[in-house]
């Protein structure tokens, strides 16, 4: 929309994504603080966003995905790696594979350890359950009655549940509740779905605040910088169908953009590490040196079969009478293979150099997964994605210019440490053992990827540089930390350092990687970044 009811607010919020649409919930509970919703892309209207087998093809739509590409790797043979990231109502909530978990209380312990004081397990727990619409009830893990849906999968590939029987044989236990008192182990995963479909947070919270007379939504809309005078942020300049506008913020302006544009939008406007910004042509507001630093994601292996069952999910001629069925039962119940998330199950398991929690996470999925689903893989056929959960390889994210129209320079650094090498190879040689399990035999499935035969470390390290893809996990590059910290970039209530009236609620701020899938933690940090605004503006 071009025309707005407004051009001042108390709050604008930018990027619709998992933490802009919760925020933007939580802050129009109190209707009479003006909120203003800011997203660049456009509505979520494409109906294969709600199917969840729809993630499938979601990866072939250019107008709902930022599709940045990452700077030539030297670890990975200097490929450039495809980056999926969400440009529409929800964001990456929107093309996710929905799986939900929140890593383990050491994740969140170490945080507070490490300068991000009140962040501890016991302290975002409840922002945990409070976002939580648990199918299985409450219990001390899991709430009841918040908007976000986690629910079990209706439709189960039987190749999904042969990889769970696989844990005793290779001796993890079984996991039926990853978020629960125990993370390690193989199992089905929860999703975020309700009544079958994706439940997004743009179908969840933003629904919630556009009932309301408080909440304005702009979508198609660039945040070209952050207007700061006197060290305080004033409101945003924006483009909306080729036209500027400037928008007021009475009390703050709040990054929710992700862990990519949120620095990008900090440096544009002027806050950032000072060399870079004035090289740039960039006037500097305030040099904060961490902006674009600090930057961590979950590389991916997947370990590919092709086999001659027919049960796995495939593009096949044989298959479409009983996609046909699917669809049939799907439109009357919501049920059967088009409410599958295709990554039905996976786990946690410790590699040989993993201190006291695990760190390989595991999505199996019972189909043949090729260039991230942009390209159409024919057969039978299927895959574990095998990641380390905690690498030690740090990247950033830096300008290409002061043009707000180009996208920012993403240089993830993968395996730039030589133990993040270490562990991945070993993640492999442990995914490969529940792949050759007994239940798996009744498949017959041939490796493919890496390939028979190959295991030795020179071998599996090749094969990593060759075909390692993201597994859309990025964070850290505002990192929350203590004043001591010279490379923290907003404070424990997510202020950014020497700006008022601005903070950062998003991955970004993530000092760490957790455990696992990024989605469920981010809502977290929004719905905590809300109750910190509440309690400074008094909205109780």
């Amino acid at each position: 929309m071009s025309e707005l009811p407004s051009s001042t607010f108390d709050f604008i919020i930018v990027g619709a994504g998992s933490a802009g649409c919760t925020l933007a919930a939580r802050l129009t509970e109190h209707e009479h603080y003006r909120v203003c919703l800011i997203e660049a892309g456009g509505k979520d209207s494409n109906p294969l966003i709600h199917i969840p087998f729809g993630l499938a093809l979601l990866s072939r739509f250019k107008a709902i995905n930022w599709n940045y590409n990452t700077l030539a790797q030297p670890h990975l043979n200097n490929r450039e790696l495809y980056w999926p990231r969400g440009k529409t109502l929800g964001g990456s909530s929107a093309i996710n594979a929905m799986c939900y978990i929140r890593g383990v209380p050491q994740d969140y312990d170490n945080w507070a350890q490490h300068g991000a004081n009140g962040w501890d397990w016991d302290s975002v727990l409840p922002y945990f359950k409070k976002s939580e619409d648990q199918q299985r009830g409450a219990d001390p893990f899991h709430g009841v009655g918040g908007p976000l849906g986690v629910d079990d999968l209706r439709c189960v590939n039987p190749m999904s549940q042969s990889f769970v029987d696989a844990a005793t044989e290779v001796g993890v236990p079984v996991n039926v509740d990853f978020n629960g008192a125990e993370h390690e182990g193989l199992g089905l995963y929860q999703v975020t779905h309700k009544n079958g479909e994706r439940c997004s947070t743009a179908k969840c919270f933003l629904a919630l605040a556009q009932q309301r007379k408080s909440f304005t939504l702009v979508t198609h809309a660039l945040v070209e910088k952050i207007l700061i005078n006197d060290n305080r942020a004033h409101g945003v300049a924006i483009k909306v169908n080729g036209q500027s506008q400037t928008l007021g913020a009475q009390n703050e302006v709040i990054l929710c953009a992700g862990a990519v544009n949120s620095p990008q939008l900090l440096m544009l406007s002027g806050v950032g590490p000072k060399e870079h910004l004035v090289e740039r042509g960039i006037k500097v507001e305030r040099d904060v040196a961490g902006v674009g630093q600090n930057l961590q994601d979950h590389l991916d292996a997947i370990v590919q079969y092709r086999c001659k069952s027919k049960e796995s999910y495939a593009v096949a001629l044989a298959k479409l009478p009983r996609y046909v069925q699917a669809a049939f039962n799907y439109w009357r119940k919501r049920n059967d293979i088009l409410s599958s998330n295709i990554a039905e199950a996976g786990g946690f398991v410790r590699s040989d150099f993993a201190t006291d929690v695990p760190d390989i996470q595991y999505h199996f999925l019972p189909a043949i997964l090729q260039d991230h689903g942009r390209q159409t893989a024919l057969g039978y056929g299927f895959g574990l994605h095998i990641c380390n959960l905690y690498p030690k390889s740090r990247g950033t994210i830096t300008l290409a210019s002061a043009d707000p129209t180009q996208p920012a320079i993403i240089d993830p650094q993968y395996l730039s440490h030589p133990d993040d090498q270490k562990v991945m190879i070993d993640g492999i040689r442990k995914g490969r053992a529940i792949l050759q399990s007994q239940g798996f035999a009744q498949y017959q499935g041939e490796e493919v990827l890496p390939g028979a035969g190959k295991d030795s470390e020179e071998q599996l390290l090749a094969f990593i540089q060759q075909h390692a893809q993201t597994i859309y996990h990025p964070v850290g590059t505002c990192k929350m930390g203590a004043d001591k910290d010279d490379m923290a970039v907003v404070d424990e209530q997510l202020n950014v350092r020497g700006i008022m009236g601005l903070r950062v609620a998003d991955a970004s701020v993530f000092p760490r990687l957790v455990g696992g899938n990024t989605n469920a933690p981010t809502i977290m940090v929004a719905e905590r970044a809300a109750d910190f605004i509440h309690q400074q503006y008094q909205l109780a």
